[in-house]
This record gives structure tokens, sequence and C-alpha cells, in this order.
């Protein structure tokens, strides 16, 4: 079985509250795109994971793909299987791929083993694995609250506009992203704006990391005024960075970006 866990984009971000439990209660949209990783998991004899394409840091035995089949294992006792992720989604972008990856990984392990998981019982496991993981069980843009997890529906479509993602190749840590925020309540109806003309969005739909960020690097900031240059109907900073998006009625040419990783494509 082969599946393709995409990424997503915050549209908007606002951090509205530090919590007792040491997270942040943030306001945002998640939406998804297709830039996507590969997944593939074969029945095995004993369980074993590689991954090619980007190198992803640290111990193999911590990516969300193992912990995602030895959660359920936990539960459900099932087989060993062979995993294999192809990394092209770039890493620690605010696009969500390791996120994805666990969270299709258990979507993948409910298909193989018929275990008839509930799309609210793959969101629970999933919110195990981490804060955005549950967005990409059902994968469709939602209003989020709470530290990721709290889903109310939106009417929200961007179907036929064009997406350019540009990704500095710069990591910022979410550690390092946090300390140059102050947690502050929503200064306008972001649920409202997100629902209103996306010609509207511009200077008032904003990512709160994007403060402190834009200063301490300007290549960022580069990025997101060269996409209005080119047009862009609106553009912010996904996640805590450091990858840029620009939204577009039309395709547009991205040679300057040459030096960078760059995705486009048509929204759904």
């Amino acid at each position: 079985m082969i599946t393709f866990p995409n990424a997503k984009i915050n549209i908007g971000l606002g951090i509205t509250e530090k919590r007792s439990d040491g997270f942040h209660n943030i306001a945002s949209c998640f939406y998804p795109v297709n830039w996507c990783d590969m997944l593939e998991m074969i029945p095995a004899k004993t369980l074993s994971f590689q991954s090619t394409g980007i190198e992803i840091p640290g111990n193999p035995d911590g990516n969300l793909c193992l912990k995602a089949y030895h959660l359920l294992n936990e539960n459900y006792h099932i087989p060993p299987v062979k995993m294999h992720l192809h990394k092209i989604i770039p890493i620690g972008a605010g696009l969500g791929g390791g996120s994805a990856d666990g969270a299709f990984a258990i979507k993948m392990l409910n298909d193989m083993n018929q275990l008839g998981l509930s799309i609210e019982e793959m969101e629970g496991f999933a919110a195990e694995l981490g804060s955005d993981c549950p967005f990409f069980i059902e994968n469709k843009p939602v209003y989020v609250t709470g530290r990721g997890e709290v889903f109310d529906t939106l009417d929200l479509s961007l179907e036929g506009k064009y997406i350019v993602l540009v990704n500095p190749n710069i990591h910022i840590s979410t550690k390092e992203a946090y300390s140059g925020v102050t947690p502050t309540p929503l200064s306008v109806d972001l649920k409202q704006l997100l629902t209103s003309s996306i010609n509207e969005w511009k200077g008032n739909v904003v990512n709160d990391f994007e403060h402190s960020l834009l200063k301490n690097y300007p290549v960022i900031d580069n990025i997101k005024k060269s996409l209005y240059q080119k047009g862009a109907i609106y553009a912010s900073m996904t996640g805590s960075g450091s990858t840029v998006f620009g939204i577009f009625d039309d395709e547009i040419d991205l040679s300057n970006y040459t030096e960078y990783m760059v995705w486009s494509g048509k929204l759904d």
C-alpha cells in the first residue's frame, strides 16, 4: 500500500494564550496543499522503517510513522510491516509534513488491518502523536483552536486558485519561534474574516510569528514581499516558518526562486 501524505498551510495564526500545561492556545485555519511525501507499507515478518529523500534528523525510532504503528499495536496487536518513507516536504518548515506522515500511517494501518476505526477514533490516536496530526485524518479546511486539535467547520474554498510555496532552507525551531511571541487574544474575528473575500485578507489575516521572525530572517520578509510584487492576492509565512506561500489567480514565473525549495500547484 502506498499513500501520499500532504502538507498544510496556516492561513492566519494567532497565539492567543499560554496554557498551564506548557502548550499555547492558537487560532488558525489549516488548509491542505498537495506538496506530498510518499509512504509505503507492506506486510513483513518483522517491523522495520527506512527513509529516503530529504534526510530526517534524529533517531529513526522516533519517527511518527513508527510511533503510529506502536500506538495501534498496543491497542489492537497488529502484524508487523515494512515502512518506507520518501521525504519530499521540507522539515521544520511550518508545513506539517511529519504530522501528516504520522496521521497517514494511522489511516493506512487502519485500512490494512481492517480495524474499522472511526474518524473520531483515528483523530484521538493522532492527537497522541502531536498537536497537528489529527487535522490530516479528514484532511479538509478547518478552523483550529485549542493547541491545534479543536476543529470547527469552515466554509472556505480556494478551489481554482494557484499557490506558490517557497522554502528558504532555514530551520526555525518551535522554541525560537515562540520566544518572540507574546500571547494576545485576537483583535479580529478571524473565522469571519476567513469566510469573507480573500481580497480582504491582506493586512488583516496575520501570522503572529511573523512579527519577530521576519525581522530576524530578512530573507523570509523578502520572499513575502516578492510574492506580492508578483501579484499575490494574499501572502504569509505558514506555521512557525520558514516557508512562505502566496495565493494567485494565475500561474506565475518562478525562475527567480531557483535557490530555494519551491512547489506550486492548483488548490482543490
